[in-house]
């Protein structure tokens, strides 16, 4: 039974998360800018604030917080908000551990799938290869080193870069269920994905099995925009149109975001599963099935 502390615990995942570990019979802490609840504390990373007592006898940080990467248009203003979401809360996080001295016995944090950058290649990206040159590949970076800086302090890190979050409520798939279901681009590109329950499986494996280190967090089934659309629109009894949505398209309507929409290559699970994780969904029609089920 750990002390657990979960930044962006209102989030999909934390949300999720926050059941699975009451669940284990862990204590929950949640960092919130508006706490309610009994086990929510307020934080402010604008003004360098966290109310200190979320912190006392604490085992781990969850760190989940961050601007949705697809909820806007990337203009320079949002760019700054999606980094700064997640580096400066880390280095507040860090900050005060560092204050308080507070012997932490892991820092857990997201990162993002497309930490290799979004493009579409043959290769199969393994966690010892080098961070995209772009957008995407430079927040997740930032993100990373931010989360690292805990090792200067003996804390074990752990960075998950995760791929698309499969859930019933909300996240990427809501806004997949189209009426008509397309694939988009090329359909060529590759679409890495996990169960939300997995993924919150994940966490608690890496804190109840003492795992450290970087893992590509997503199931081992390889999708493409056109295999992914097939299987979803199959599941879900919709109409599946062969002819996929343009690039042009999707670029005069997102703008630079239309990038991750466009692009993405497939990432190994191998070390993953090399901790003895075991996937309950390893494949999007197993994770469609639990979804849509009556």
């Amino acid at each position: 039974m750990a002390n657990i502390l979960i930044t962006g615990g209102t989030g999909l995942v934390g949300k999720r998360l926050t059941e699975f570990l009451l669940k284990k019979k862990h204590k929950v802490r949640i960092l919130s800018r508006t706490p309610s609840a009994e086990n929510e504390y307020k934080w402010d990373v604008v003004n360098n604030y966290i109310d200190e007592e979320a912190l006392l006898d604490l085992d781990y940080i969850i760190h989940l917080a961050g601007a949705g990467i697809a909820d806007k248009r990337w203009t320079s203003e949002r760019k700054k908000v999606i980094i700064d979401s997640r580096v400066a809360s880390a280095n507040l996080l860090y900050s005060k551990i560092k204050i308080l001295s507070i012997p932490l016995k892991g820092f857990i944090s997201a990162s993002g799938s497309n930490f290799y950058g979004a493009k579409t290649t043959d290769t199969i990206y393994k966690e010892t290869d080098i961070a995209g040159t772009d957008f995407l590949g430079d927040v997740c970076l930032q993100w990373e080193k931010a989360a690292q800086q805990f090792e200067t302090l003996k804390i074990p890190v752990t960075l998950l870069r995760t791929g698309i979050v499969l859930s019933k409520k909300g996240g990427a798939l809501q806004k997949m269920k189209t009426p008509i279901i397309s694939p988009l681009g090329s359909g060529k590109q590759y679409l890495s994905w996990i169960h939300l329950d997995d993924l919150c499986n994940l966490y608690i494996h890496v804190i109840e099995q003492n795992t450290t280190g970087i893992f590509n967090a997503v199931a081992p089934d390889f999708q493409t925009s056109t295999s992914f659309s097939k299987t979803l629109a199959k599941s879900i009894k919709r109409p599946y149109l062969p002819i996929a949505v343009p690039g042009f398209l999707l670029k005069l309507v997102f703008g630079e975001l239309a990038v991750i929409l466009l692009e993405g290559s497939r990432l190994s699970y191998k070390k993953v599963t090399a901790t003895n994780f075991q996937f309950k969904f390893k494949t999007v029609s197993e994770a469609f099935t639990h979804l849509f089920q009556k």
